[in-house]
């Protein structure tokens, strides 16, 4: 507590308003004469809720005008555009204390672990491999999962695949002008987490994670999904023939079924595009053990 030097009444911070309406004159006077120890200007915001002083500053917030600022962003005002200018090259980052609260209470994940290697794991990287994509943002990453809207079954297992592993509900979007839902969400990391590259896998070279052809449950699920995605299941009785296939322009796409095939005991036949099973024996073994299309 401070002594008032005039009226000798003791204060937390002796104030411009206690001097100009007790004594009429001001804090600039009053400091010349007897110096800064104790003085200062009263931020309303850190009194307690029930004093006057701060009701009284609270009602008045109302009447304010709101900034010049609201509604403007860097892109569409040059006087914003200025200050983010500014803070950047000055490398000032007044998010910094929200940033750093939000991450002690758990709002903010800065550091994402490992996803637990799983069934369900090695059958979401499949379905995305076959059907999926994960694109790049400055600050974050997108991974879509696309649909044909007439398969409500495989939209519900996928959606609820991806909410189970990223423990985020995705959003699923109808596409204008298309029969194709989209499955997406938005998170830091996606790439890195599933092990998946970025951008179109027209060109790139897909390998099969070691983790999953280890565990013959776990490549099972891989194919399930590659398949969920880009396989078919057609049989034409009366000219006995019988076809289950992975179609897809990747070429190692197509030895990693090829050879996850052969792993699984099975004869698959390879063309351009194609991995086929023809046996009708092995056609309805291969489409029972992915549980193909049953949901």
């Amino acid at each position: 507590m401070y002594k008032c030097r005039l009226c000798k009444r003791s204060f937390k911070l002796i104030t411009n308003t206690h001097l100009s309406s007790v004594h009429n004159i001001t804090l600039k006077n009053y400091t010349e004469k007897f110096g800064y120890k104790g003085c200062g200007f009263l931020i309303p915001n850190l009194l307690p809720k029930n004093d006057l002083r701060y009701i009284k500053w609270k009602e008045s917030l109302k009447k304010r005008p709101a900034a010049w600022s609201k509604g403007y962003t860097k892109e569409t005002n040059p006087s914003v555009a200025k200050i983010s200018a500014t803070f950047k090259k000055k490398k000032i980052n007044n998010f910094a204390k929200w940033r750093e609260k939000m991450i002690k209470d758990g709002f903010i994940v800065v550091d994402r672990p490992p996803f637990q290697k799983s069934a369900e794991l090695a059958e979401l990287i499949g379905v995305i491999l076959g059907d999926g994509y994960i694109g790049k943002f400055p600050r974050t990453e997108i991974l879509a999962i696309f649909s044909n809207s007439n398969n409500p079954g495989f939209v519900n297992r996928y959606a609820t695949l991806v909410e189970d592993i990223f423990n985020k509900r995705p959003r699923l979007l109808k596409q204008k002008d298309s029969n194709c839902i989209k499955i997406s969400i938005y998170q830091k990391d996606i790439s890195k987490r599933l092990g998946i590259s970025s951008g179109a896998r027209k060109e790139q070279k897909i390998r099969i994670p070691s983790w999953i052809l280890k565990d013959k449950r776990y490549l099972i699920r891989y194919l399930r999904g590659l398949y969920e995605a880009e396989g078919s299941f057609a049989v034409h009785k009366s000219t006995y023939t019988y076809k289950f296939i992975f179609t897809n322009r990747n070429e190692s796409l197509l030895d990693n079924v090829y050879n996850g095939l052969k792993i699984l005991g099975f004869h698959p036949h390879r063309s351009k595009y194609k991995i086929q099973i023809s046996k009708k024996k092995e056609v309805y073994k291969i489409k029972d053990l992915l549980e193909f299309r049953k949901y």
